[in-house]
C-alpha cells in the first residue's frame, strides 16, 4: 500500500525552494549572458537580412521542437513528483517510458516531414525566393527529436527534485557550446545558411545523450526501494496522456506566441524587420529567464503540496516565489523601458529603431511578472486542460492581431499582438486560481518587492532620463547606485520578502 511522504515544515519548504531557485538563477545568469551574447554575435557578424533568416529559421525550429515535446516536460515533473510523494517507485520507469517513446516517435516524424516539406514551407512563407532558406531549415529540423529528448530527460530529472542536470547540461553545457560554435562561425566568416544553423543546433546532441544517461541512473536508484513489481506501460499510458495531452497543445501554443511573430515578420515585412524585432525583444528574454529558473525550482514542490491538498502550503510557496520573481525581474524591465535605445546599440547599426517595441513589451512584462507563475500552479494542480484553453485563446489573439497589424505597422504591430496574448495568458489563469483554489500571488513580499523596484530603479531612471542624457554612462551609474540601494532595501525587508529562507543554503548543500 502506498504511503504519502511526510510534509516538510514551512521553513524547510521555502528554504529548499530558495536553494534550488538560487542555483537555477546562477545557471540562468550564465545562460542569459551567453544567449544575449550569441544574438549580438549574429547581428554583428552577418548582415541584417542574414540575421533575420537565421532568427526566422530558429523560430520555426523552436515551434517544431515544442510540438515534438508533447507537453511531457510538465507531465514528467507532475507524475514523478506524485509517485515519489505517494511512495510508489515501481511506477516511475513506466511513467518515464510512456512519455519518452511518443516524444521520440513524433520528433522523428516531424524531422522527416520537415526535411521533405522544407521547399514548400519556404515557398509558402516568402513571396520571393530566399537563397539558402531551405538548407537552413533542413539543417535545424534534423535535430528536432534530439532536442525533444533532451528537454524530456531534464524535465524528468526535475521530477526527482534534481536541479543539477538542468544547470550543468542545459544552462551551462549546451548554451556554452552554442556560443562557442556561433562565435567560431562568425570569426571564420562561414555561411549563414549552413554553418551558422549547424553551430547553433548541434550542441543538442551531446546534451541529449548526457541528460538521458543521468535520468536512467535516477530511475534505477529510485527503483531499489520498490517492494512490488514494476507497473506496466498500459497502466500508466492513460493517466499520463490524459494529463499531458492538453499540455502538448498549450505548450505548442505558447511557443507559437513567442516565435511565430518573427516568422510572420520575415514573411510579411522582410527578413531585416525580423532581425530588428528579435533584437528588440531579446532584453525581455533576459527577464523571463528568472521566471523560468524559479518555476523549475518550485514545480515538484507545488505538485507535492497539491497532491496532499495542502492549499495553505501551496499558497505560501506561490506568494513567496512571486515576491522573489518580482524582486529579480522588475529592475531589469524598468531599466529596459527607460534606456531601450542605448541598449539596442549593442546589436549594431540600425537596431535602435526597435526601441519603442522594447519599451512597450517591458511595461507589459511588469504586469505578467506580478501575476507570478500562474501556469505552473495550474499545471501542478492537474488543470492542464485549463492551461490549454488559456494558451489557445492567447495564441488565437496573437495570430489574428499579427496578421492584421504586421502588414501596416510592422514590428510595433507584432509587439501589440504579443502584448495582448501576454495579458490574456496571465490575467485569465490568475482569476481561475483564485476562483478554484483561493490562491493568489499578492502577499506582502510581492508588494514590497514591487515598491522597492520602483523606488530604486523606476523613479530614479525617469528622473535621470529627464535631467541627464540617456547614454550608456548614465545607465551604468544608475544601475550601480540603484543596485546598491536595492540590496540595502532587500536586506532591511528580508523577513517580509522571506529571504531568510536562503539560510537553508548552508544546511542543505548536499541535497
Amino acid at each position: 500500500m502506498a504511503t504519502v511522504a511526510p510534509a516538510r515544515s514551512a521553513a524547510g519548504e521555502l528554504g529548499g525552494a530558495a536553494r534550488h531557485g538560487v542555483a537555477n538563477l546562477l545557471g540562468v545568469a550564465v545562460a542569459a549572458v551567453a544567449g544575449f551574447g550569441l544574438n549580438i554575435i549574429v547581428t554583428r557578424g552577418w548582415s541584417m537580412s542574414d540575421a533575420g533568416l537565421f532568427f526566422a529559421a530558429t523560430s520555426a525550429f523552436m515551434i517544431a521542437y515544442a510540438a515534438a515535446r508533447l507537453g511531457t516536460g510538465v507531465g514528467s515533473v507532475y507524475f514523478i513528483s506524485r509517485y515519489r510523494t505517494l511512495g510508489q517507485p515501481e511506477r516511475l520507469r513506466a511513467s518515464v517510458l510512456v512519455g519518452l517513446l511518443p516524444v521520440l516517435g513524433v520528433g522523428t516524424l516531424i524531422a522527416v516531414a520537415g526535411w521533405w516539406a522544407a521547399p514548400r514551407i519556404v515557398a509558402l512563407t516568402f513571396d520571393e525566393p530566399v537563397p539558402g532558406a531551405v538548407r537552413a531549415l533542413r539543417v535545424l529540423l534534423v535535430f528536432v527529436p534530439v532536442a525533444a529528448l533532451c528537454d524530456f530527460a531534464l524535465a524528468a530529472c526535475r521530477g526527482f527534485g534534481k536541479m543539477r542536470p538542468l544547470l550543468l547540461v542545459e544552462r551551462l553545457g549546451r548554451t556554452g557550446l552554442q556560443v562557442a560554435g556561433v562565435g567560431l562561425a562568425a570569426v571564420l566568416g562561414l555561411s549563414a545558411t549552413t554553418a551558422l544553423p549547424l553551430a547553433w543546433v548541434a550542441p543538442y546532441l551531446p546534451a541529449g545523450l548526457v541528460a538521458t544517461v543521468w535520468l536512467a541512473r535516477l530511475v534505477r536508484r529510485a527503483e531499489r526501494g520498490a517492494q512490488v513489481p514494476a507497473a506496466s506501460l498500459r497502466d500508466e499510458f492513460g493517466p499520463y496522456w490524459r494529463y499531458s495531452g492538453p499540455r502538448a497543445l498549450s505548450g505548442l501554443a505558447q511557443m507559437a506566441v513567442q516565435r511565430l511573430d518573427i516568422v510572420l515578420l520575415g514573411a510579411l515585412r522582410g527578413l531585416s524587420e525580423a532581425a530588428l524585432y528579435t533584437a528588440a525583444t531579446r532584453f525581455l528574454a533576459l527577464g523571463q529567464l528568472s521566471g523560468q529558473a524559479l518555476s523549475t525550482a518550485v514545480q515538484h514542490r507545488l505538485a507535492e503540496h497539491l497532491v496532499r491538498d495542502d492549499r495553505d502550503a501551496a499558497g505560501r510557496l506561490y506568494q513567496a516565489a512571486t515576491g522573489w520573481l518580482v524582486l529579480l525581474a522588475w529592475p531589469a524591465y524598468l531599466l529596459f523601458a527607460v534606456f531601450a535605445e542605448p541598449m539596442l546599440h549593442l546589436f549594431g547599426e540600425g537596431y535602435s529603431a526597435g526601441a519603442r517595441v522594447t519599451v512597450f513589451l517591458a511595461l507589459t512584462m511588469l504586469v505578467a511578472t506580478g501575476c507570478g507563475m500562474v501556469d505552473t500552479v495550474l499545471n501542478m494542480a492537474g488543470r492542464t486542460s485549463w492551461t490549454f484553453y488559456n494558451a489557445l485563446a492567447g495564441t488565437l489573439v496573437n495570430v489574428v492581431l499579427n496578421v492584421l497589424l504586421i502588414p501596416r505597422f510592422g514590428i510595433m504591430g507584432a509587439a501589440v499582438a504579443w502584448s495582448a496574448s501576454i495579458v490574456i495568458t496571465n490575467l485569465v489563469p490568475l482569476a481561475q486560481l483564485h476562483h478554484a483554489y483561493r490562491l493568489h500571488p499578492f502577499g506582502r513580499g510581492t508588494l514590497a518587492a514591487a515598491g522597492l523596484a520602483v523606488a530604486c530603479f523606476g523613479v530614479p531612471a525617469l528622473i535621470a532620463r529627464a535631467v541627464l542624457d540617456s547614454g550608456p554612462v548614465t545607465l551604468a551609474v544608475l544601475a550601480v547606485l540603484g543596485t546598491a540601494g536595492y540590496l540595502a532595501g532587500a536586506w532591511r525587508l528580508r523577513r517580509v520578502l522571506q529571504l531568510d529562507a536562503l539560510r537553508a543554503l548552508r544546511r542543505g548543500r548536499r541535497r
